[in-house]
């Protein structure tokens, strides 16, 4: 009855239904976002991150990759990752203050977001289903989504309060994203 969970051809594979799972995990955090509710919308992505740790360790596992499930990973990744925290930090740090820091900070959040969807799109078209590199070169858009919730907690928990400081810590995020750094691979 099950056996699609444990086919490698399946879109529907156990790997990529926890996949699925990271994906909804966004688009709630993303609804969340919308309705002022940011300590939700940081619960669903970290949910979403937990499914995305596992979704590869389980394709390895039961040799489920397949080339349905890097696309639908980096999916995953841009909206969990990459859209869910830009819209969070632009929400938070430049959505009530005045008209210049609004446009400049959604200038540095849609480099953000170009750079992850470069980051992951480049991802894609070198890796090779099933193999897992010992390092990413740049980093990975998961990190990069932590170090903008260490932004967050920086803006909600200390006294610096300004918004060009933010702008800057998240254009180097952004850079980081495409960079030829060596992180390595858990």
């Amino acid at each position: 009855m099950f056996a699609f969970l444990f086919r490698p051809a399946s879109h529907f594979n156990l790997a990529n239904c926890f996949t699925f799972v990271n994906v909804s995990m966004g688009v709630i955090a993303l609804f969340f976002i919308a309705h002022g509710r940011y300590d939700f919308a940081i619960i669903a992505a970290w949910i979403g991150g937990a499914f995305d740790i596992f979704d590869g360790k389980i394709a390895r596992k039961f040799k489920l990759s397949n080339p349905f499930g890097v696309q639908i990973d980096s999916f995953a990744d841009f909206i969990t990752f990459v859209l869910a925290p830009s819209f969070l930090i632009y929400e938070v740090i430049f959505k009530s203050t005045d008209t210049t820091v609004q446009i400049l900070g959604a200038a540095v959040m849609l480099y953000y977001i170009l750079a992850g969807l470069r980051r992951l799109i480049t991802f894609n078209l070198t890796t090779h289903v099933g193999e897992v590199a010992r390092f990413f070169t740049g980093v990975p858009t998961p990190l990069g989504a932590i170090l903008l919730f260490v932004v967050y907690l920086t803006h909600t928990y200390t006294a610096l309060s300004s918004p060009y400081a933010y702008m800057v810590m998240i254009f180097v995020i952004g850079a980081l994203l495409n960079s030829k750094v060596k992180i390595p691979h858990p």
